[in-house]
């Protein structure tokens, strides 16, 4: 039997740990397939793998979880598995509401949200409206994201601005940008994990990425458990942080 890490490691330093973990969760369809069965299942096992790093990062004090759930490139793949997936993005909302309640964890939706099926759209407006006032840790789930989308639509906000006299062009710097991001509320992340060995971005919080360290495990996401989490974490205090200085 596995024994499940509730405690923080002993190895770990409290002081040292990210505040914001970001992670990839790839290699869904690949680990059913090595089982012989079909993609979606593994959309399934890779929901429950999320749920448990979100309680694991809120068990050991890490503020912040941001997921690339859906990106703006994956309505690309088949239409049964795009149709799959936000059929169970809406019934997990729906069937997980109530316990991310009691756990006081407070979620948002990141990305073009308005090309979504309006009844997933109303189940995330309903999960951010209820969930807003929670002080725990801070879930973000970016859906129908693309990175470069969202440095574009900054663009032309802060762009109009400019146009109707509102901002000058000296008055934009990394701050204010940051402001017209989707992700404007919070922080960067610290740690980027991703999973099944993929060694890329993928149009991933791409602004936000600038200083993040970097974990890639070649465990497909549904295999990512609190063991691997830890390891993860290992390695990230390990780093020395610098931020370009010396």
């Amino acid at each position: 039997m596995q024994t499940i890490l509730k405690e923080l490691p002993s190895d770990l330093d409290q002081e040292r740990l990210p505040k914001h973990v970001a992670v990839i969760m790839d290699g869904n369809g690949r680990w059913a397939k090595r089982r012989g069965i079909p993609r979606i299942m593994g959309h399934r096992r890779g929901v429950d793998t999320l749920k448990q790093l979100l309680r694991c990062c809120d068990d050991w004090g890490i503020q912040a979880l941001t997921a690339y759930a859906f990106s703006t490139e994956n309505w690309g793949r088949p239409i049964e598995e795009v149709e799959f997936l936000m059929t169970l993005f809406e019934r997990v909302l729906m069937r997980e509401l109530q316990e991310m309640m009691e756990e006081n964890v407070c979620i948002q939706f990141v990305g073009n949200l308005t090309a979504l099926p309006q009844s997933l759209q109303n189940q995330i407006e309903r999960a951010m409206t209820q969930t807003q006032n929670n002080t725990g840790i801070q879930f973000t789930v970016a859906t129908n994201y693309g990175g470069r989308e969202e440095i574009l639509q900054a663009c032309r906000a802060i762009a109009t601005q400019v146009q109707h006299g509102q901002l000058q062009p000296d008055d934009i710097d990394e701050a204010l940008f940051s402001r017209h991001l989707y992700t404007a509320n919070i922080g960067d992340p610290d740690l980027l994990i991703r999973t099944s060995g993929e060694m890329r971005l993928s149009n991933f919080l791409l602004w936000q990425m600038a200083y993040a360290e970097f974990y890639i495990t070649d465990a497909f996401w549904p295999d990512f458990d609190r063991e691997a989490f830890h390891q993860a974490l290992i390695a990230y205090q390990k780093r020395e942080r610098r931020f370009g200085k010396v």
